[in-house]
């Protein structure tokens, strides 16, 4: 029943999506491009063409990954009228991650890119299951034995009447993402070696790892925290130092379990509902995704020291599992234990100080990887989406891109790296590692209640205008 009701409240409590500042341009990614958008020994049909009208250079971007930052600018370049080819290096669409957290700034993103996909996520998203809990973002508890009930403490919420309780499964969320973007756009097993540019032609090439080369106007890198992008972009800029993502003090145990076995493993009046558990160096968080049939579950270890592994996936023993977990109650235990022994390390960008470099463009996690304390990271990649595909929209001359990408720094940059900083701040403050709360729950549940609201309430309508007023005034300038 609580499944039910978290669809039903979603469905009726919403009286349509959000309006776009613009009207939706039809689904083609046939304007805009030319000749510099073929590729060179590729096997995969080149993107349509249409004359260019009269005295425009018209452009093609290539957009390196297919993760939801990637996608979701692809879907706002078809509503631009802007002509892209995603290029992917996996063989396939896949997904690395479980649930999906996206706050209401993320959904009115999403909406301002495309009603139809807003509504589409409607059909796949999960609320609290407790019906009068649909604005609790989740309910801090303690981590440690008893969860707090020695201490006197219940479960505290923390939201705010702007946000709705809503999460997905990653895969779900990439399935309908892929649905609204056309199959002869993207190119698979295409990893990127190489990027030169012609800035004096308006032309990048892209050199992929079998041997094969493409051309574009310009390159948007979408490729994650590790991606090539971000060295083609901080090491020309003259920031080489800030390349390399930093290891941020914690690893994490991820895993998705049946409902029904959270609930047996919990307790139902534990499981069902977004909730925060916290305690000494440790965060451990459990939602409900896949229209509340699974629980998510990311359990966070923080540590002073460095990370000494030759990849970000270290498997160990369960014994181990349990002796990171020494003090934490053992029914959070046990249902950490139903994940596999792996510890995903985790890095983020505390540093960027600039998201582009001629022709070349970074865009969500390869410009601003950031830790999940905000459950942040997928929905400022779906902003930048937003603002970048909005700016790109008004380019009519590849002359004009780079104050494009300007613009978008300017907008994106400030708002995005206070998340990776704020995140990593929070992330101390769940772990009772900040001086100024310790382990008092009390103030915890106070800090969250406030400092949510600037993600959540940020006029993104605002910054379209403001990315569009700014390009004007740069490229006018020039």
């Amino acid at each position: 029943m609580g499944v039910v009701l978290s669809r039903l409240r979603r469905f009726l409590g919403r009286s349509g999506p959000a309006k776009t500042s613009a009207p939706a341009q039809p689904h083609t990614a046939s304007a805009k491009s030319t000749e510099s958008a073929e590729s060179v020994q590729s096997t995969a049909s080149p993107p349509p063409t249409v004359p260019p009208a009269a005295g425009r250079s018209p452009i093609h971007i290539a957009i390196v990954g297919s993760g939801i930052g990637g996608l979701s600018l692809a879907v706002g370049c078809l509503r631009n009228n802007v002509s892209f080819t995603i290029y992917e290096s996996a063989l396939k669409y896949s997904v690395i991650g479980a649930g999906v957290g996206l706050g209401p700034n993320a959904l009115r993103a999403m909406a301002l890119i495309s009603p139809e996909l807003r509504a589409l996520y409607d059909t796949i998203s999960s609320g609290n299951l407790s019906q009068e809990k649909l604005h609790v973002a989740m309910e801090a508890m303690y981590a440690e034995p008893g969860f707090g009930e020695k201490r006197g403490w219940t479960p505290q919420p923390f939201g705010a009447p702007c946000y709705e309780r809503t999460s997905a499964h990653r895969a779900d969320l990439l399935d309908i993402l892929t649905s609204q973007v056309p199959k002869n756009t993207v190119q698979f097993n295409k990893r990127v070696t190489d990027i030169t540019q012609f800035p004096n032609e308006g032309c990048v090439k892209l050199s992929f790892a079998d041997g094969t080369t493409a051309k574009a106007t310009a390159v948007i890198g979408c490729d994650g925290v590790k991606g090539a992008s971000r060295a083609m972009v901080l090491g020309p800029a003259g920031f080489p130092e800030e390349i390399a993502p930093v290891f941020a003090g914690k690893y994490a145990y991820r895993s998705i379990v049946p409902m029904a076995k959270a609930q047996e493993v919990l307790g139902a009046e534990y499981a069902g509902d977004a909730k925060c558990f916290n305690g000494t160096n440790v965060n451990i968080m459990t939602y409900p995704i896949s229209s509340g049939t699974e629980c998510n579950i990311v359990a966070c270890m923080f540590t002073d020291k460095p990370w000494t592994h030759a990849t970000w996936t270290h498997r160990v023993t369960e014994d181990e599992v349990r002796a990171d977990f020494a003090d934490v109650d053992d029914r959070l235990v046990a249902l950490i234990s139903c994940a596999e022994p792996v510890q995903w390390a985790l890095h983020h960008h505390i540093k960027t100080s600039i998201y582009y470099h001629g022709l070349v463009c970074l865009l969500g996690d390869s410009a601003h990887a950031t830790t999940p304390h905000q459950a942040s990271g997928a929905g400022m990649s779906i902003e930048d989406a937003l603002i970048l595909s909005h700016v790109l929209g008004a380019v009519q001359d590849w002359r004009e891109l780079p104050a494009a990408f300007a613009a978008y720094d300017e907008v994106r940059r400030p708002r995005a790296q206070k998340i990776v900083r704020t995140s990593q701040e929070l992330g101390a403050i769940y772990a009772c590692r900040d001086p100024r709360y310790g382990d008092d729950m009390g103030k915890i549940v106070k800090n969250l209640n406030d400092r949510f609201l600037w993600i959540w309430e940020h006029n993104l309508e605002a910054d379209m205008a403001t990315v569009r007023r700014r390009f004007q005034e740069m490229h006018k300038g020039c």
